[in-house]
């Protein structure tokens, strides 16, 4: 994703649902979006959707948040909020005494940061939403709906590392 190149060229390229998250460097989720603008006709969007960690519900030294649970099912974050990585655990519970565990590691970007990695790669912001129905993106919010637009296609691309 970082470094894929495709045929032509597109008005829209999007990732939605964390996807820029399973980057789990920020000179590779820069590098997407580099990517993303060498594959852009001038006036194309780049849109991303990321949750945003509620990190504020940890207390000192808490490592991780349980963000659901039901019958049969719990969902848990850990955190390593120096490198701005999380693990989500899946945990699956059957009839029996056997449980399943998946486990998906992400690094998750600040909006600011993304608005950063934006610049680096020639776009500004167009618009930041907390969902796709265009609700306002808060303090509180948990997730972020970023559409930008591009200010220069021919910029420099910086190497990636």
């Amino acid at each position: 994703m970082a470094t894929t190149r495709a045929p032509g060229e597109y008005s829209l390229v999007y990732l939605v649902y964390n996807t820029i998250s399973n980057l789990l460097t920020q000179a590779e989720q820069v590098a997407c979006f580099q990517a993303a603008a060498r594959h852009l006709t001038p006036g194309g969007r780049f849109v991303i959707e990321l949750g945003v960690p509620h990190l504020r519900i940890l207390s000192p030294g808490q490592q991780a948040t349980v963000w659901h649970y039901e019958s049969g099912y719990i969902g848990l974050d850990t955190y390593d909020v120096f490198q701005q990585y999380l693990v989500s655990h899946h945990f699956t519970f059957g009839d029996g005494k056997q449980a399943r565990l998946s486990r998906s590691p992400h690094r998750y970007i600040w909006p600011a940061e993304l608005d950063l990695m934006g610049q680096l790669a020639g776009f500004e912001l167009g618009s930041r939403h907390a969902d796709w129905s265009g609700g306002e993106f808060t303090a509180d919010s948990r997730s972020t709906c970023r559409c930008t637009g591009t200010v220069d296609i021919e910029a420099p691309m910086r190497p990636h590392r």
